[in-house]
């Protein structure tokens, strides 16, 4: 560009004045002679750039390595990185890329388990069995073993539904002939997958279908007695699983039965919540038995069907058990049948801290038995009745009772017809409590 002989004194017309006083304007805004990419970015960038075919990250230095973090592309395939990236910014980026929330603080501060844990979610709720392969699960899990330790399962889906054809002449002969014999599975097979994951320890399941809409039927909000096979043979062989919580799921005496008999003398299950099903006593004399053959610390099986029979035999296995620290039994229908034998069961044991019993019609007999215990225990931190009948008599034993308790730090006894003066003193005694603790 030829020098300009512009100055002060001369005059220029508007075409001469362009021409003389143009510059040259980079395409790119930012750019400056100040920022120029150092060598070693340029190399940084080039391996970014590359590193699907040639992936280099263990060689890198700390402060290339969030360098890469903060650039590396999310959209690489996870065989190139699950293994190869570690936890930190990138894959923070890759979960917020991909879900609005992403509160990694539930699980244990790691973006990768969180990653992966949700990932694997996803895959598992949107399977349609003889539909979607078994190789998309297969193949996860080399990749994602290492970081998933719980698993939340908010849906199951069915098998597509083949179209009915209309019934032609002779329909029946050909249907005998040509017999179709359905899915190979109702739900997802839980068996390929849960021995695979050697670091597995919580596993939260309901069989359920999200937003069916027009499609809905009752067969989409229950496990089947083939799914109940399937998952008792995998939580047998998951060797690391800590705690089961398996709801809303229609489980009724038979499937429950099944379930404990492949959970006797699990080695590392300490909590099970069955809660929200239909559980009756049998299903109950098993939960029993598992509470003799298990280690079992927490035990929710609140809002089924359990009555009388089935409490007794909870109670038995509570009146020898070691290990038991919180029983819910909220919301099913013992009546003092059931609610004395507890009270009986826990004269003997020492080491529960927390019982539910509220909402199971149980009256005055139960809230003496329950007073004799809140005598002598000193191991009960924590007693719920509410939502029964225990009467001005079942009233007047608990506050008797507690006011001889020094252990005592939470009482529910709302809706129950006792005094109000009682249940101030009763409120009174656990205030007390709760501040010498």
């Amino acid at each position: 560009m030829p020098r300009s002989t512009y100055s002060p004194g001369s005059k220029l017309n508007p075409v001469e004045d362009y021409s003389k006083m143009r510059r040259i304007i980079a395409e790119d805004p930012n750019w400056s002679l100040i920022i120029v990419p150092s060598l070693s970015n340029l190399c940084l960038q080039s391996i970014m750039k590359n590193f699907e075919k040639k992936p280099i990250f263990e060689d890198l230095t700390p402060i290339q390595k969030h360098f890469v973090h903060e650039r590396l592309s999310t959209s690489l395939p996870l065989r190139v990185t699950a293994n190869l990236i570690s936890d930190g910014v990138y894959w923070k980026r890759c979960c917020e890329q991909r879900w609005d929330l992403c509160d990694f603080s539930h699980y244990g501060h790691s973006w990768k388990r969180l990653f992966f844990e949700r990932h694997l979610e996803n895959i598992i709720e949107l399977f349609i069995p003889d539909v979607t392969e078994t190789k998309t699960v297969l193949a996860m899990v080399p990749l994602c073993r290492n970081y998933v330790k719980r698993l939340d399962i908010s849906q199951l889906l069915p098998p597509v539904k083949e179209p009915q054809e209309e019934e032609v002449e002779y329909g029946s002969e050909l249907t005998i002939d040509n017999e179709y014999d359905g899915p190979s599975m109702d739900h997802f097979d839980f068996n390929i997958l849960l021995n695979k994951l050697t670091n597995l320890e919580e596993l939260h399941l309901v069989y359920r279908v999200k937003q069916c809409g027009m499609n809905f039927e009752w067969k989409m909000f229950e496990m089947t007695n083939r799914d109940c096979e399937s998952l008792a043979k995998a939580l047998k062989s998951c060797k690391t699983l800590k705690l089961l919580r398996l709801h809303q799921s229609h489980i009724e005496d038979q499937q429950c039965r099944v379930l404990v008999k492949h959970l006797l003398d699990h080695p590392s299950l300490r909590e099970l919540n069955f809660s929200h099903n239909l559980i009756g006593d049998r299903g109950a004399r098993a939960i029993g038995k598992l509470l003799n053959r298990s280690k079992l610390e927490i035990l929710n099986i609140s809002d089924n069907n359990i009555t009388g029979p089935g409490a007794k035999a909870i109670a038995n296995a509570l009146s020898k058990n070691s290990t038991l620290l919180s029983l819910n039994l909220r919301l099913n229908r013992l009546r003092d049948e059931g609610g004395e034998a507890i009270g009986k069961a826990l004269l003997s044991n020492n080491v529960l801290h927390h019982l539910h019993l509220g909402a199971n019609e149980v009256t005055t007999p139960t809230a003496i038995a329950l007073s004799k215990v809140l005598f002598q225990n000193s191991t009960l931190r924590s007693i719920n009745l509410s939502c029964n009948n225990l009467g001005v008599d079942g009233g007047k034993a608990l506050e008797e009772a507690m006011s001889h308790n020094s252990s005592i730090t939470e009482c529910d006894i709302r809706l129950t017809e006792v005094d109000e003066k009682r249940v101030a003193f009763i409120n009174q005694v656990v205030w007390n409590n709760q501040k010498a603790k």
